[in-house]
């Protein structure tokens, strides 16, 4: 008896961990095999999360604007509000400032956005970010999630990066933030473009050209005027235009300088943007986002790719 007692004892200890396993099993059995999109004939929903108010429009303000043109739905997070990203003021005259600055950017983009009342360079991994990020993807009911990777230079940008991450499977939990329902499908989860190598570098699943919005991507970008024509944290004075003459040379060094940017990045994605244009449109392609695939949520197929950006052509 006592031996039977013993072994009960010992299966009901196995029990949460047998049910664990078989939910991260079914879970994943799940993610791969639920259909996409080809027979619902609705808009995509898009959520990128940046953590200031400039990261998503620089990495993913293209793209956005190709999928709104489409009809699609975009949505830009900011995680924190910028408050300490100035070299003359702080704040929150700085904070509703940059808030003003993306707000006039979505407009441009025809995307909506919102910037988090979290204090710049304080974002932490927390089990209340973890629900915030999770509660934001599920009520805009995202197909795509776009966030920066977890290793960069900036703790805001690493941060942002692992809260995605730690989102991709709990947006899918019933009784994980109760109070908003679970997504049916899980989205597939992307990281933007960076030129960190450590400790890996960078793979271009998806490239996108964005030459037909280029202009437009760098209009919104312009109207950003406290991080890129004063500098943002690391300005000054000396290098902040005093004139109006001034203010004006300087945006159009900025706008060049941002084309190079993104010239930059098709060049360097050339290879992955003729598998997916064909030679010709490929080769020719001159300014481009790029993506990567997170190995945490839904993996793509090259057709689903093709689905969830239908401005790449459907046959290369």
């Amino acid at each position: 008896m006592n031996r039977n007692r013993q072994s009960l004892v010992q299966c009901s200890r196995m029990l949460p961990i047998l049910g664990f396993v078989c939910a991260v099993v079914l879970g994943a059995g799940w993610l791969k095999e639920r259909p996409l999109l080809a027979a619902e004939n609705r808009p995509l929903r898009i959520i990128v999360f940046g953590a200031h108010p400039d990261d998503c429009e620089i990495r993913a303000g293209g793209v956005a604007a190709l999928w709104a043109r489409a009809g699609h739905q975009v949505k830009f997070v900011s995680m924190t509000n910028g408050d300490i990203g100035h070299w003359a003021m702080a704040g929150g005259p700085l904070a509703q400032r940059r808030a003003a600055e993306v707000q006039e950017a979505a407009r441009i983009l025809g995307i909506t956005t919102e910037v988090l009342d979290i204090h710049d360079g304080e974002l932490l991994p927390t089990l209340e970010n973890r629900k915030t990020m999770t509660r934001l993807i599920r009520q805009w009911e995202a197909d795509i999630v776009i966030g920066h990777r977890p290793n960069d230079y900036h703790p805001d940008h690493r941060y942002t990066g692992v809260l995605m991450q730690d989102s991709a499977y709990m947006v899918a939990v019933p009784f994980f933030c109760p109070d908003v329902p679970p997504l049916k499908r899980n989205p597939v989860f992307l990281y933007s473009y960076d030129n960190f190598q450590r400790p890996n570098p960078f793979r271009p699943d998806i490239v996108v050209a964005i030459d037909d919005v280029i202009e437009q991507k760098l209009d919104a970008l312009l109207v950003i005027e406290s991080q890129f024509i004063e500098g943002g944290a690391l300005g000054s004075p000396e290098t902040t235009p005093q004139t109006e003459a001034d203010r004006q040379k300087k945006r159009e060094e900025v706008r060049e300088a941002f084309r190079r940017r993104f010239a930059q990045i098709a060049d360097k994605c050339r290879d992955r943007l003729i598998e997916l244009y064909g030679p010709e449109k490929g080769k020719a392609v001159k300014y481009a986002e790029a993506f990567e695939v997170c190995e945490y949520g839904r993996q793509p197929t090259e057709q689903e790719i093709r689905e969830l950006f239908p401005f790449i052509p459907s046959q290369p």
